[in-house]
């Protein structure tokens, strides 16, 4: 007879990158089915299903799911052909949201390279250069939804 593998939780979280409270706590909610223990030590003892469930679960928290996301996800998943359509969705959705972040932090990272630009022409003293870079980056402000502000630096001029 084989012996099947097992592993503590420490070992799970190193696999699937999770903190243990974190297991622990999906556990408590459950997200994941409740781990088996030892008979005499009491601790959690996870087999290879455990594991790869968890590992599973990590990948869903990476894409940044919430949990109730994450607990239709593996029902659907339970559900094979018959939970596709709601899968799909349900990932499509994730997909429009991340879009809409790394569109985000696009403009943001756009933000950033206008105002080191503006920076350098204010300590080359190019006012015309100043005075451009300062309407480009109120479009980005703009663009971004962040109010208008005064500069500290530089009375009355947009940062």
């Amino acid at each position: 007879m084989t012996k099947t593998k097992t592993y503590t939780i420490k070992d799970a979280a190193k696999i699937s990158g999770l903190p243990e409270s974190t297991l622990r706590y999906y556990e408590t909610i459950g997200l994941i089915d409740p781990i088996q223990r030892d008979a005499s030590s009491k601790y959690r003892v996870y087999s290879e299903d455990d594991v790869n469930l968890v590992v599973a679960v990590a990948c869903l928290n990476a894409t940044g799911l919430s949990i109730d996301d994450m607990r239709q996800y593996l029902k659907n998943r339970e559900r094979g052909p018959e939970g596709a359509r709601e899968q799909i969705g349900l990932l499509q959705g994730q997909e429009q949201h991340l879009a809409k972040k790394i569109h985000s932090m696009h403009l943001r990272l756009k933000y950033v390279k206008s105002k080191i630009a503006y920076w350098e022409a204010v300590e080359r003293g190019d006012t015309e250069q100043v005075e451009a870079i300062g309407r480009a980056t109120t479009a980005i402000a703009q663009e971004l939804k962040l109010p208008k502000y005064v500069s500290a630096d530089h009375e009355g001029e947009e940062k």
